[in-house]
């Protein structure tokens, strides 16, 4: 982590909170339980701050500092609210374009990803409060700049927030190896959130049972896996084409 980003100290991260600046997340010395850090602990709950307990030698590795237990890693955006978007976009007229990242944890990958969004003028980057790379400075560089320019939203349930977007009309279309059927058949013109997994191994099931329809993209070589970053990259562009040539 770049330690341009990083904030030590109890106090200090309180106020950090308090003063609302974006977050990525608060890491808290395991066994700590003094009266500071349960103030902390309050603020970060109230503010819905991702916050985790780790052991002592982890904050060491981010710095020998005096962090007194605790250090926050600051986000390189500030994080917009999803019901906000969505309604900027209908007001415009416009069919919501958003694409939901599930435990993407590459940084590379994920300012790939957001690069690619900006560029085809995505209206946000879902994803979920853990679980996923730091959108931090090292996010920012590798986005060439995008991450300035598109908003992103931290959800604390993707359950609940698939819910959320099938509710304002929008569906769910799952970019997966798992489906037989091609992206270039699915009539992508609609309101439409594409959901990408992580590297690992894919989409969540749960997710994926949540999705309207399930997608792939044809490949014809031996190895059957694409970068997930260009996956998500053709299929953007695929729904892009369509609605451009409608």
């Amino acid at each position: 982590m770049d330690k341009k980003d990083m904030i030590f100290g109890t106090r200090a991260v309180i106020e950090t909170i308090r003063a609302g600046k974006p977050i990525e997340k608060i890491f808290i010395q395991s066994g700590l339980s003094n009266d500071l850090i349960k103030e902390l602990v309050t603020e970060a709950r109230q503010r819905a701050v991702p916050y985790t307990f780790v052991p002592a030698q982890k904050l060491e590795r981010f710095s020998y500092k005096n962090h007194q237990g605790v250090v926050c890693q600051l986000a390189a955006v500030t994080f917009t609210p999803l019901q906000t978007l969505i309604d900027h976009a209908y007001h415009e007229g416009r069919e919501p374009f958003f694409i939901m990242l599930d435990r993407i944890t590459d940084v590379r990958n994920f300012g790939a990803i957001a690069r690619s969004a900006e560029c085809a003028g995505l209206d946000g980057i879902i994803i979920s409060e853990r679980g996923n790379a730091p959108i931090a400075g090292d996010a920012m560089k590798t986005s060439a700049g995008a991450l300035s320019h598109i908003p992103v939203c931290r959800e604390p349930d993707l359950k609940k927030t698939i819910r959320q977007l099938k509710d304002n009309g929008l569906t769910i279309l799952a970019c997966t190896e798992k489906s037989s059927d091609a992206i270039y058949q699915a009539d992508l013109n609609k309101p439409m959130v594409l959901l990408l997994g992580s590297e690992e191994d894919g989409i969540s099931p749960e997710f994926l049972k949540m999705a309207d329809q399930l997608v792939a993209i044809p490949q014809r070589g031996k190895i059957n896996s694409l970068n997930v970053s260009v996956a998500a990259g053709i299929a953007i562009f695929e729904v892009l084409r369509q609605r451009s040539y409608r």
